[in-house]
């Protein structure tokens, strides 16, 4: 390295320059970052055998090629070069000389463009920790400013993947920095790789957890919107009630309808034989309100055990507005099974769909049997007032034809 008072003022013009003037929250492109590319540069250049004017132009680039950090971290090489006119004019250093400065600032900006060998050494060395051991270290320092300075936040994979595509894409342009960093630069870029894959299936994995979890909690919330077992134990029990009621009703119509047919078969084959002879006449008014009492009373008691149903067909509407009860057949018998399957697989979905559905089975369950329970009183009020009213005509009838 060149080692005179110029360059120990650069040094320090530099070192102050930063001190004074360089955010707290550039971490990266600092004194520090500067001081390296100095050296890198100047270990690349005496290899690759440059002149001295040109070990010149490079070290100087080196030396302000971040000083623009001291304003803004975007366009900095502009403000890098403006910074180093300013002091290098003042100098004494020739514009040629100061215009090489210049080219070489520039062929720093990423992507790098380098023209010339001079360049060439610049770019490399502004890169050279790429293909150093202290890679990560350097790298995250650059992450940080990324977040203070440039307010631009990276997720993990995301950094990582930056990393990757950057060493990915780049290369050393002079064969000293390529034959010495390219191995390493190669290690880190696999150790960037690698890393990236285990972040990549980190996330992978808490997807995976989270949607699981998800799942769980959804079937939980699906399982406390069931019924609870209290009021599906009231259901059970009161449709169990509403059956046996039903039950009852059902086989009370049958013994008196069953009782009515014996007494009209018995009617029709005993007395009525009788009634076509004059000495019988008597017989007739009795008969025939034994008759249409047995008549009445199977009449009602039919009427009290015949099904009712409708029309079976709904429609998604009726689902949508909660109008149709799935739970009684007569509501779904004539619709295909796919439709139905439909209409359930909602109704076992919402809560208090399902409630409702249950309420009107219960309440409509209710008026049918009120409507048998009061076809059967009024079935069974005629069959008793129609008997006694029988046996008594039958005992005034007897008593008129002693009479006569």
């Amino acid at each position: 390295m060149i080692e005179n008072d110029f360059f120990k003022e650069v040094a320090n013009f530099v070192f102050n320059l930063f001190k004074d003037s360089l955010s707290s929250k550039v971490l990266y492109h600092n004194y520090n970052h500067t001081l390296r590319v100095v050296e890198a540069a100047n270990e690349i250049a005496l290899a690759e055998q440059v002149s001295r004017d040109e070990l010149e132009i490079v070290l100087l680039a080196a030396w302000f090629h971040d000083t623009g950090f001291i304003k803004e971290a975007e366009n900095h090489e502009e403000i890098s070069k403006e910074i180093a006119k300013n002091y290098l004019l003042e100098k004494g250093l020739s514009k040629e000389k100061l215009q090489k400065v210049y080219k070489c600032i520039d062929a720093t900006k990423i992507p790098q463009r380098p023209t010339n060998k001079i360049e060439e050494i610049v770019c490399d060395a502004d890169l050279f920790h790429l293909g150093s051991e202290n890679f990560n270290k350097i790298s995250n320092l650059l992450r940080s400013e990324w977040e203070l300075f440039c307010n631009k936040r990276l997720t993990d994979v995301e950094w990582l993947q930056e990393n990757n595509h950057f060493l990915g894409e780049h290369k050393y342009f002079t064969n000293y920095a390529f034959n010495k960093q390219t191995p390493q630069k190669i290690l880190n870029w696999l150790k960037i790789q690698k890393d990236l894959r285990k972040e990549i299936a980190k996330i992978e994995e808490l997807t995976l957890k989270k949607k699981i979890k998800k799942e769980g909690l959804k079937r939980k919330r699906a399982k406390e919107n069931r019924p609870n077992r209290g009021i599906e134990t009231m259901y059970r029990v009161t449709l169990r009630n509403h059956i046996k009621l039903s039950d009852i009703a059902d086989t009370k119509a049958n013994i008196l309808l069953s009782v009515s047919a014996i007494i009209l078969s018995i009617a029709l084959s005993i007395l009525f034989p009788k009634l076509d002879k004059p000495d019988n006449y008597y017989l007739i008014y009795p008969t025939l309100l034994f008759l249409l009492v047995s008549v009445v009373t199977m009449i009602f008691s039919i009427l009290s055990t015949r099904p009712k149903v409708t029309s079976g067909v709904f429609t998604k509407e009726d689902i949508k507005k909660r109008k149709v009860n799935l739970l009684f057949f007569g509501n779904f018998h004539k619709m295909p099974l796919e439709d139905f399957q439909d209409g359930m697989t909602e109704l076992m979905n919402d809560r208090d769909y399902l409630y409702k559905s249950l309420m009107k089975d219960l309440y409509y369950l209710g008026i049918v049997l009120n409507r048998k329970y009061k076809l059967l009183r009024i079935a069974y009020g005629i069959f008793m007032i129609g008997i006694v009213i029988s046996v008594i005509a039958f005992i005034i009838a007897f008593e008129l034809m002693k009479n006569t």
